[in-house]
C-alpha cells in the first residue's frame, strides 16, 4: 500500500515539475529550439534580380564616411556591391551605382573574391582593397587587383595612376587580403595571401611609399610600393586565408597569420605562417615553434579570439576536408605554444569556407561558426557552437541549432558580420556561388535580446578605424573579455571594425584600449555604459577646430546610445 501511495506522489510531483518547465519554456519563447538564427527579409532587389550573380568575400567599412557601417559584397560574375541599411524601410539597398560617387567600386570585370577596408595614407578615410582573379588560380592574372581612394568626389583605383601601373604585385593571384599596421603608424599596408605557381606569385604586401618624391597626400596621389620582401613574409605557397592581429605581442604590435594550402603541382607544400612583428617593421615566421603549422592539412576560413577568457588570443580555423582547429594559446615559463582543443563534432571534416567567431547572442559567451559549400555529392550544412570558459580546465565546446542559417543546400563562400541596423545585436550576411548561383542571406540572433551589451570603436590619431587594436573588458562578476578589431579575417573577408561585447545580465566596470603602436588608454565604467557605444581616440588624435572642448558627447546612432570620448 505504502509503495503504491508514493509512487503515485512521486509521479505527481514529477508532473507538477515538467508542467511548471513546460510552462516556463513557453514563457521565454523556447529560443534554443528555434535556433540561433533568424532569416531577415532586408535585400531589396538584390536577391530577387535575374539572373543571380556569384558573390564571394564580404567587408564591413564606413564607405559614405556617414558613421554607419555598410557591407562590401565582393561580385563575382557581375559587379561589387556596397549594401547599406534603410531604417525607413527596414531593407539593405545596394548604394553602389553608376550615377553615383561609388560607381567606381562596381568593377564587373575583375571578378573579384576578397576584400578589405584601411586607411593607407593616414587621411582618416578607409581606402578598399578588392581581389581580382580573372579566373587566374595561380600564379599571375591578367586582371589587376583594385586599390580605390576616394578622391575628388568618387572612387578611384589607384593602381591606374603612375608609377603604380607597373606593380607586379596587384596581378598576382590571390585568396584573401587584409590589412596591418606593422609601424603602429596608424598608416595601413594591405597584406596578400597569394597561390603562387612554382614560386611565381610570392606574398604582398602594399603600402603607401612615404620617400616617393610623386607621393601627396593632400591632393590624394598615393605611391604604392611592395614592401614583402624588406618585411620578410615574401614566401612562396598556397595562401589562403590571413588574420591579423596582436597574436603573440602583448605590446600591441601587430602579427600575421597565414593558413595556407599545400598543391605538389605547383610546388606549394602548404604548411601555415605565423608571422610574429619584430617591432622594426620586419617579421619572423614562428609557426613551426609554437605548433601551428599544420602542414599535412588546407586551411580556408580562420579567426582569432579569446576562448577562454584568459588575456591571450587563440585561433580558430578550418581544413578543407580537413579536421578543423581551435588552437588555445598557452604560455609558461616564457614560452609559447598552441594547443588544439577540437572536440570531435567540431573537428568534423567539412567543404568549409568561413569562419566567424562572434557572441551573437549577447550572453557573454562566444560563438563559432562555421560557413559551409554545397557538395556535388553530399550535403554540407553550416555548423554553430558555443564555446564556455571553465577555471584551469579548457573551454567547454558544444554544437548549436543554427536555426534559418543552416543552409543544407547553401554555397558558402564568404561572411560577414555588423550590427548593421544598430540594435545591438551583430548581423551575419552570407555571401554564395561558386557551385551555383545562390542569393545573398542575411541573418539575426532569436536569443538574447533581453542582454546587454557593450560596443567599442578605437581610432587611430588620424581619426580612421583602428583596425588590429585590441580593447578588453571586465565585469562585475569577475569576467574578462578581450576582442580585436578585425583587420581580415574569416577567408576573403573582413568583420566590423568594432568590439562587440555581450554582457548577459552582467554589468561593465572597466575597459582597456590598446593600439598598435602600444599605447593605451584605461576607462571606469557603471552600468549606464551598458548598451552604448564608446568611440574611443588614440591619445594623439588633435580633434578637428569646430568639434570643440574635450569631453563626452551623447549621440543618438539608431536605437543605440553612444559615447564618444574625446
Amino acid at each position: 500500500m505504502w509503495t503504491r501511495v508514493l509512487l503515485t506522489l512521486f509521479i505527481s510531483t514529477w508532473f507538477q515539475i515538467c508542467s511548471v518547465f513546460i510552462l516556463h519554456c513557453q514563457a521565454v519563447g523556447a529560443p534554443e529550439t528555434e535556433g540561433m538564427f533568424r532569416r531577415l527579409p532586408w535585400l531589396d532587389d538584390i536577391s530577387t534580380s535575374e539572373p543571380l550573380q556569384r558573390n564571394y568575400g564580404v567587408a564591413a567599412a564606413d564607405v559614405d564616411l556617414d558613421g554607419q557601417i555598410e557591407w562590401i559584397v565582393a561580385g563575382f560574375t557581375g559587379p561589387n556591391y556596397v549594401l547599406k541599411y534603410n531604417a525607413e524601410l527596414n531593407v539593405l539597398q545596394n548604394i553602389a551605382k553608376n550615377n553615383s560617387s561609388l560607381k567606381g567600386l562596381l568593377d564587373p570585370k575583375g571578378r573579384a573574391i576578397g576584400v578589405c577596408a584601411c586607411d593607407i595614407d593616414g587621411d582618416g578615410r578607409e581606402e578598399i582593397y578588392f581581389l581580382n582573379t580573372n579566373d587566374a588560380y595561380a600564379g599571375k592574372s591578367s586582371y589587376g587587383d583594385k586599390l580605390f581612394k576616394y578622391r575628388n568626389g568618387q572612387y578611384i583605383n589607384l593602381f591606374e595612376d603612375e608609377p603604380n601601373r607597373s606593380l607586379d604585385a596587384k596581378n598576382y593571384a590571390g585568396r584573401s587580403v587584409a590589412c596591418v599596421d606593422r609601424f603602429g603608424t596608424g598608416k595601413y599596408a594591405i597584406a596578400i595571401a597569394t597561390y603562387s605557381d612554382s614560386g611565381t606569385g610570392r606574398f604582398a604586401l602594399l603600402e603607401m611609399d612615404e620617400s616617393h618624391p610623386n607621393n601627396n597626400v593632400e591632393t590624394g596621389y598615393i605611391v604604392v610600393r611592395n614592401v614583402a620582401k624588406e618585411s620578410r613574409i615574401d614566401r612562396s605557397t598556397g595562401g589562403r586565408s590571413i588574420v591579423v592581429g596582436p597574436i603573440l605581442n602583448n605590446d600591441g604590435r601587430m602579427d600575421m597569420f597565414f593558413g595556407n594550402e599545400g598543391n605538389r603541382q605547383l610546388n606549394n607544400k602548404g604548411e601555415n605562417f605565423l608571422f610574429q612583428n619584430l617591432g622594426n617593421g620586419s617579421f619572423v615566421d614562428v609557426a613551426g615553434v609554437v605548433g601551428i603549422s599544420d602542414e599535412n592539412e588546407n586551411v580556408r576560413g580562420v579567426a582569432i579570439a579569446d576562448l577562454n577568457h584568459d588575456g591571450l588570443v587563440d585561433i580558430v580555423y578550418g581544413n578543407w576536408e580537413g579536421k578543423h582547429r581551435v588552437f588555445i594559446q598557452e604560455k609558461s615559463s616564457g614560452q609559447t605554444k598552441f594547443r588544439n582543443i577540437a572536440v570531435e563534432a567540431l573537428e568534423e571534416p567539412s567543404l568549409i569556407r568561413t569562419v566567424i567567431v562572434a557572441d551573437f547572442d549577447n550572453d557573454g559567451l562566444s560563438e563559432i561558426f562555421f560557413n559551409n559549400i554545397y557538395g556535388m555529392s553530399s550535403v554540407q550544412p553550416n555548423r554553430l557552437f558555443s564555446v564556455k570558459p571553465r577555471k584551469d580546465v579548457y573551454p567547454l565546446i558544444t554544437s548549436l541549432n543554427p536555426g534559418d542559417a543552416l543552409e543544407e543546400d547553401g554555397c558558402g563562400t564568404g561572411g560577414g558580420v555588423a550590427d548593421i541596423d544598430g540594435d545591438g545585436q551583430l548581423d551575419l550576411l552570407l555571401s554564395h556561388g561558386e557551385s551555383s548561383a545562390q542569393p545573398l542571406r542575411v541573418y539575426s540572433a532569436n536569443i538574447g535580446s533581453g542582454n546587454s551589451w557593450i560596443r567599442v570603436v578605437p581610432r587611430t590619431k588620424f581619426g580612421a578605424p583602428a583596425r588590429g587594436a585590441s580593447v578588453s573588458m571586465e565585469t562585475s562578476n569577475g569576467d574578462k573579455q578581450l576582442s580585436v578589431i578585425d583587420s581580415g579575417s574569416g577567408y576573403l573577408c573582413q568583420m566590423e571594425p568594432v568590439a562587440h561585447f555581450g554582457l548577459g545580465k552582467d554589468t561593465p566596470v572597466t575597459m582597456h584600449v590598446t593600439w598598435p603602436d602600444g599605447r593605451r588608454v584605461s576607462r571606469e565604467l557603471t552600468e549606464n555604459d551598458s548598451n552604448t557605444v564608446h568611440i574611443i581616440d588614440h591619445p594623439d588624435f588633435i580633434p578637428l577646430a569646430d568639434i570643440g572642448t574635450s569631453g563626452t558627447v551623447n549621440v543618438t546612432l539608431s536605437n543605440t546610445k553612444m559615447h564618444e570620448e574625446l
